[in-house]
């Protein structure tokens, strides 16, 4: 794919010195902040970002001080943004830059790869704007553009299509201003040449782009439908003794992988007969007496990008602490409301806090 548009880099440029947003990141060559940025907004939009942007720098104003701090902290100050593995390498890897790298990071993009959780956009955002690399960072927006001006069709959900937009995004970088240029064709794809309705009418480069010439605006980029998500069905048994809770740290294999919920029985069926909870619990050793096995009124949804899980919550009042046994072998432990707050949950659990008034302040 050759370059067919001769000012497209300095016309973004222009574009982006007009109607460029004002966010924090933009402000330094800190590669701390700025890669602390690309990990938030992975998945995420600017608007729901910023104030995790905020709390992290607070909170963390240094490399130094994300790896010193407790997992589990980091975790509950993610919580709510998801994609909960971004967070365990975002840790681990300010804890490998501090060990191995003397708490600095490597200057250029080959060797930001090296970085655990550091792929080749990343990568790619570091060098150019902390080191002024000459490199093409390539994501969502910049895929969009890309395919809509040079009117490649290839079908960017295919891992081997990157490889034709890398080429092209290469020849567009200039050398004097790869950071400027790189937040410029993101920032036109966020806010210009947006996934639904672009404005086209205001495009600076409307007469050269291959999409609206061809009436093909709504058609490019190309890409294909993913898997239908996968449909999960949660029943939580909330034990609660003397105002504690029982709960326990989800571990690796699964969705929230360090974060805290209750004791969990799924099901292939949204509906259970009380029977069936009752027999789970009496094998685990937990004592439920048939009428404290309510009905739940209520069922919670959460959809994640291949998981629809639908909830039950399922509240029982113990009359006695559970055996030693017992809580060691479903690792369950008791934590009060203060402790609760403190620890990382998934969405679907604080909204069950808040819902059964455990939590009044998430």
């Amino acid at each position: 794919m050759t370059h067919n548009l001769p000012y497209f880099s300095e016309t973004l440029i222009t574009w982006y010195n007009r109607h460029k947003r004002n966010l924090p990141w933009r402000t330094t060559t800190d590669p701390y902040f700025i890669w602390l940025s690309e990990v938030i907004l992975q998945q995420t939009r600017v608007n729901q970002g910023l104030p995790y942007y905020n709390k992290f720098t607070e909170a963390y104003p240094t490399i130094q001080a994300l790896a010193a701090a407790p997992e589990d902290e980091v975790m509950r100050l993610w919580q709510g943004l998801g994609y909960y593995s971004r967070a365990r390498n975002m840790h681990h890897t300010a804890k490998q830059i501090v060990t191995e790298f003397g708490g600095i990071f490597p200057d250029n993009y080959n060797d930001l790869l090296k970085l655990k959780g550091v792929g080749s956009y990343t990568a790619a955002a570091i060098a150019a704007f902390a080191f002024k690399e000459k490199v093409a960072v390539l994501d969502g927006n910049v895929f969009r553009v890309l395919a809509r001006v040079f009117g490649i069709s290839e079908d960017i959900a295919v891992p081997s299509s990157r490889k034709v937009f890398q080429e092209q995004a290469d020849q567009l970088v200039p050398a004097d201003e790869p950071d400027t240029y790189n937040q410029a064709i993101m920032e036109f794809g966020a806010i210009q040449c947006t996934p639904i309705m672009p404005d086209c009418l205001f495009c600076p480069l409307q007469q050269s782009c291959f999409a609206f010439t061809h009436g093909l605006v709504q058609e490019l980029p190309v890409k294909s439908k993913a898997k239908a998500a996968r449909a999960r069905f949660f029943h939580y048994l909330v034990f609660e003794y003397q105002g504690q809770y029982y709960m326990r740290k989800r571990l690796e294999g699964d969705i929230w992988q360090g974060l805290y919920d209750f004791y969990l029985h799924e099901s292939i069926d949204k509906n259970l007969t009380p029977q069936t909870l009752l027999q789970e619990l009496n094998t685990a050793g937990i004592p439920v007496q048939p009428a404290q096995l309510l009905t739940p009124r209520k069922e919670y949804k959460h959809i994640l990008s291949h998981q629809k899980i639908t909830a039950k919550f399922y509240l029982i009042k113990l009359n006695t602490r559970l055996q030693t046994e017992v809580e060691q072998e479903t690792r369950l432990a008791l934590y009060d409301a203060e402790k609760i707050e403190e620890i990382p949950k998934p969405v679907l659990i604080s909204n069950y806090l808040k819902d059964a008034k455990i939590l009044l302040h998430l």
